[in-house]
């Protein structure tokens, strides 16, 4: 198969426009190509990946790629750069012959936190990257595909390089959730409130009623069993015991939250847990990330918009999301309830390919007189109550990747489910996604459970 054939997914100019495409990272060998459905396949995938990152930045003007609005943020350049770097870093330079970086000093600048390939420059300071340009950004991305299609266009392609080549893409899958997060609230912190996109308006929608589906529990298998991409914190698949429980059938309102804040929710400390009753005090929390002093409008990547009362509510930290369900009478559920409940239910949901760029209503479903669960998957991750910890015969991978999930297993918490700027075929019933229980500037709602 001839590098010829397949067109180039970046380029050294920036893009201008360009839609974004849905993103299957399991596609079925093209009609009329002579490699094999394997090569193929990732070939595609690295292709359809590359390019979502870039029209995702196509709405960006020069001047917003290198802000950095805060410490936990990063700009939309070292986004680009990054991801760029993990093939660069951890593909061609094991699996290409003799190959030579493009700039050695990007190893520093764009390395994130993998001490066993060196030093990296301190995140709070990548917002001073000025340099390299844009433009020398955009040509490096240019420079790192093609010599990854070079490599890739080979029909003896390992075991071990099309595993790394799979972590690279869905690894740039989460950077492109971060670069529209960050964006977002780079965006907020601009007086002029500007707008990532255009809204999409869709028809009005109610959520249904709150209400709670039983779950009987008992030895349940948890965790990915093998077949198909996972990361290494999914596994080992193991048995946990689960006591019966009750889970809502839909994530939690604006309209609800009001409620909690109307009857004063953060002013009441018997809710919070004693960190999160400090981080209020501290901060000086009186409601969710992006909300307006009114409660009657928020800040999204459509500029400013008036809330929707029955949207998800988003933004929470999990101390918001944890005291709001003290406030309800309930309570988080663990991860594994969670994963039980979601178990078998396909993956359907709002993902960033509809372009709403925010949580939507859930559908007003029911079967035989019987809510359904809504809004499992897309819409805004779910906080559980459970710490982010290694499963039962947890190893990390040996390398320098074996540092891209478990040296953080302490101090945070798990989130499940995907949000409405998650690509669709990167979650799945399995997935982990963690972060201390501080950070409100993700896509992070709520839903309840109970006890039976």
């Amino acid at each position: 198969m001839a590098l010829e054939s397949h067109p180039m997914p970046s380029s050294a100019r920036m893009p201008t426009s360009a839609p974004h495409d849905a993103v299957v990272l399991d596609l079925a060998l093209a009609p009329g190509t002579e490699a094999s459905p394997r090569i193929s396949t990732l070939l595609e995938s690295y292709s359809k990946v590359r390019r979502a990152t870039e029209a995702l930045c196509a709405p960006l003007a020069i001047e917003d790629y290198v802000v950095q609005s805060m410490p936990d943020a990063s700009p939309a350049k070292w986004h680009l750069a990054h991801t760029s770097w993990f093939f660069e870093e951890f593909v061609l330079q094991r699996f290409a012959d003799e190959y030579r970086f493009h700039d050695e000093s990007y190893r520093y600048l764009f390395n994130s936190y993998y001490e066993a390939v060196g030093p990296q420059l301190p995140r709070p300071q990548r917002g001073l990257l000025s340099r390299p340009t844009v433009e020398q950004t955009f040509a490096y991305r240019a420079h790192v595909d093609e010599q990854m299609w070079r490599l890739l266009d080979r029909e003896d392609e390992s075991d071990a390089l099309w595993r790394v080549v799979t972590l690279g893409l869905h690894h740039e899958q989460q950077h492109q959730e971060l670069l529209l997060t960050d964006i977002k609230h780079a965006f907020s912190r601009n007086p002029l409130l500007p707008a990532y996109a255009r809204p999409h308006r869709g028809p009005p929608r109610e959520a249904p009623p709150l209400a709670f589906i039983d779950f009987e529990g008992g030895l349940v298998e948890i965790g990915h069993d093998g077949r198909g991409f996972c990361f290494d914190n999914e596994q080992p698949s193991h048995r946990a015991y689960l006591a019966p429980f009750r889970i809502a059938n839909r994530l939690i309102t604006n309209e609800e939250f009001r409620g909690f804040i109307a009857s004063g929710g953060y002013a009441s400390p018997e809710h919070w847990l004693s960190d999160g009753w400090a981080v209020v005090q501290r901060e000086g929390w009186e409601r969710p990330l992006y909300w307006g002093e009114s409660l009657d409008h928020e800040f999204t990547l459509t500029s400013v918009r008036e809330l929707d009362p029955h949207a998800p509510v988003c933004h929470l930290s999990y101390y918001e999301a944890d005291a709001f369900a003290r406030w309800a009478g309930a309570r988080l559920p663990t991860e594994f309830e969670w994963e039980l409940a979601a178990s078998e239910l396909p993956v359907r949901g709002n993902f960033v390919e509809e372009e709403h760029w925010r949580p939507l209503p859930a559908a007003s479903g029911e079967a035989g007189g019987s809510p359904l669960l809504e809004q499992m998957f897309g819409d805004a991750w779910e906080w559980t109550r459970s710490a982010y910890a290694p499963y039962p015969g947890y190893a990390a991978p040996g390398g320098a990747l074996g540092e891209y999930n478990g040296k953080f297993m302490v101090s945070q918490l798990v989130l499940r489910g995907g949000s409405c700027l998650s690509a669709r075929s990167h979650i799945r019933a399995t997935y982990r996604n963690f972060f201390p229980p501080g950070a409100r500037w993700q896509m992070s709602g709520l839903r309840l459970a109970m006890d039976v």
